[in-house]
């Protein structure tokens, strides 16, 4: 009996390490994100983006004071 139990938590690590590898490799088989996104999300992402890279290049502009590195 002790023989099985151990040689069970001998193979508990193997066979666990092969089911999630199985399991991850599956999940690869999504279709991606953005080519799955409806044609007004594709947009409406396209619009975000756009509006964050004009606000960090006005924060990047705007007058820095000596004691301000760092901070964000």
């Amino acid at each position: 009996m002790g023989a099985a139990l151990y040689g069970l938590a001998l193979l508990a690590c193997p066979v666990g390490m092969g089911l999630m590898m199985w399991f991850m490799l599956r999940g690869k088989k999504a279709p991606d994100a953005l080519t799955a996104m409806a044609p007004a999300d594709k947009e409406e992402l396209t619009n975000l983006r756009t509006e964050v890279d004009r606000l960090r290049a006005s924060r990047s502009g705007a007058s820095a004071q000596p004691g301000d590195a760092g901070v964000r």
